[in-house]
């Protein structure tokens, strides 16, 4: 990535934005406090709020002063002064040992300790260890290390700037890079016309609630006590339904952690107030676990009757006739299901590392029937063309901030409801020749624009034109359909190859399973959807013929006994 920008303060003017658009939208989610402190920040010399922005896009908390050579701020010393005046940034902090190894190099600890010739070989971890329990007193950083020259600021206004982050790209995965890639052009957002009254956030509560819940799960991320994380999540379910799959999601996480140490009485009660999806499925394997059998199958024929998803469906047809067997109950019927088209090859195995997708790619593929590995990308990209325009409809509350990929409420319930008619325009077209026109048309005009469900690098204009030539609209809808149903889960699960005969405007979809891999879940579900409704797939089988110095022709069978007899006479 280029590192020169036309305008050296360019990050400066990236955070003026920020606070410009939170006191435009959010000026009433702020307190009197933070109010007062953005006024102050506008109102430092330029090398001051520059050298403050530098190090809030910097990980931190502590920065060397020699570290901070900039030359559009000039002088460090100078520029951090009214930055320790305000409070904003502590030039004599404690560090505690663990502080104090983010700053030095092995040398210089070496140096600054004094270590026998056993220490001085360790490891820089090691010497943490071993230094941890010899000083665990915090000490500023020349009582550390008295001989240098150099000094260490701490930045004490992270939390003011990490809710500016928030409350401008509503969510904690985006951060400030984000504007410099879009400045470099490497990222590029549709522009979706913003209403001022389109918010991420209503309340300050909510705010406090969202940060809370980041930071138990980052807490949970390294330290995984499920016990503590419990002690200080929200006891009750949240009003705000973002927040509470927020919390719901955290929970369920916990839940797990809880199942896999063993604790399943604690993983039971963790999913009870759980509103995860996955939650009621993983109560019930819980409850087999506890020898509830009787439980366990109350709430699996519940279920049942209700499904939440296709794959909690897909689970509880094996989990119910299990549950039956148990309780000497009739096994329950099996629902009919279409029978999936098998190809076994046997090939000769090529050297490592390979991707046994591609060696099949290449070994079916023909002048006149290309085959492409195109996965979970092709489908979910010509979806994302022809409903683009539903996709990104200025819908109240699903644009705040203009780098934004795709809507808030992508994976609310309520995403179709209130894109009714623009998904039904979308899906109309399907009815004529005017899906095709649009899927060029958007290719084209949105090139590269960061998308939900486009991926760029896969396309091509000759890729969409083979696939507009050769998947039937019917096929299609289908697809999209079901994409519809669930956004987040169906936009994986695809089979890996896709094979067009161009000449006679056909296709087949080909899942490719290696020796001793099996289809998963997701691709069972598509499979079977694709069987239904007259899509033609198959799975592939793969295998290698044994190396006996010398390869003998591939082998290649419409089913897997013939394909295991004719491996056998060729090996």
């Amino acid at each position: 990535m280029p590192q020169v920008l036309d305008n050296p303060l360019y990050y400066l003017d990236n955070f003026d934005r920020v606070i410009a658009w939170v006191g435009t939208r959010y000026a009433h989610l702020l307190d009197d406090l933070e109010r007062q402190t953005l006024g102050h920040i506008a109102g430092l010399p330029q090398p001051s709020r520059a050298l403050l922005v530098r190090m809030i896009m910097r990980k931190g908390p502590y920065f060397r002063e020699s570290k901070l050579a900039y030359d559009e701020i000039g002088c460090t010393r100078s520029a951090v002064a009214p930055l320790v005046k305000h409070g904003w940034v502590d030039d004599r902090p404690p560090l505690d040992m663990d502080g104090l190894f983010t700053l030095l190099t092995k040398a210089e600890i070496l140096s600054a300790f004094p270590l026998d010739n056993a220490a001085r070989s360790l490891k820089k971890a090691d010497l943490l260890d071993l230094l941890r329990a010899a000083r665990p007193q915090p000490n500023p950083f020349d009582a550390w290390l008295p001989a240098s020259e150099d000094r260490v600021y701490q930045v004490r206004i992270g939390p003011l700037c990490d809710r500016l982050k928030l409350l401008f790209f509503g969510n904690c995965r985006q951060d400030w890079t984000d504007f410099v890639l879009s400045d470099l052009g490497i990222f590029r957002y549709e522009q979706v016309e913003l209403s001022t009254a389109s918010h991420a956030f209503q309340a300050r509560e909510d705010v406090d609630v969202y940060l809370q819940l980041q930071a138990l799960r980052e807490r949970y991320d390294v330290d995984g006590d499920a016990d503590a994380i419990m002690a200080d999540i929200p006891a009750d379910a949240l009003a705000n339904p973002w927040l509470e799959s927020r919390r719901s999601r955290l929970l369920f996480q916990l839940g797990q952690g809880y199942e896999q140490s063993g604790r399943f009485e604690d993983a039971l009660a963790v999913y009870a107030q759980c509103r995860y999806a996955g939650a009621r499925l993983r109560m019930i394997r819980v409850l087999e676990k506890l020898d509830r059998t009787c439980m366990a199958h109350d709430l699996a024929s519940i279920a049942e009757r209700a499904p939440e998803n296709e794959a909690e469906r897909q689970q509880l047809e094996r989990i119910l006739p299990r549950l039956h067997r148990k309780l000497g109950l009739p096994k329950p019927e099996a629902q009919a299901r279409g029978e999936i088209p098998l190809l076994a090859l046997a090939l000769p195995q090529p050297d490592a590392p390979y991707s046994v997708e591609r060696v099949v790619a290449r070994h079916l593929a023909e002048e006149a029937s290309p085959v492409l590995y195109v996965e979970n990308t092709l489908m979910t990209s010509l979806f994302g063309l022809l409903f683009w325009d539903a996709i990104f409809a200025p819908v109240p509350g699903a644009f705040f901030h203009p780098f934004q990929s795709g809507p808030a409420d992508l994976y609310h319930p309520d995403f179709h409801t209130r894109r009714e008619l623009a998904l039904a325009d979308c899906m109309a077209q399907l009815e004529s020749d005017a899906y095709a026109a649009t899927i060029r048309e958007r290719f084209s005009a949105k090139a590269d624009l960061q998308s939900p469900f486009v991926v760029w690098p896969v396309l091509s204009a000759e890729l969409i034109d083979m696939a507009l030539s050769c998947i039937p609209a019917a096929h299609l809808k289908s697809i999209f359909s079901r994409i519809l149903l669930d956004l987040r889960s169906n936009r994986a699960g695809f089979p890996d190859l896709i094979q067009f005969w161009p000449g006679d405007r056909q296709y087949r979809m080909i899942e490719v399973k290696a020796p001793n891999d099996r289809l998963q879940d997701n691709q069972i579900r598509w499979i079977q959807y694709c069987l239904a409704h007259d899509i033609p797939v198959s799975v592939c089988h793969v295998q290698w013929l044994a190396d006996d110095g010398h390869h003998g022709a591939a082998v290649c069978a419409e089913n897997p006994d013939a394909a295991s007899q004719a491996t056998g006479q060729a090996t």
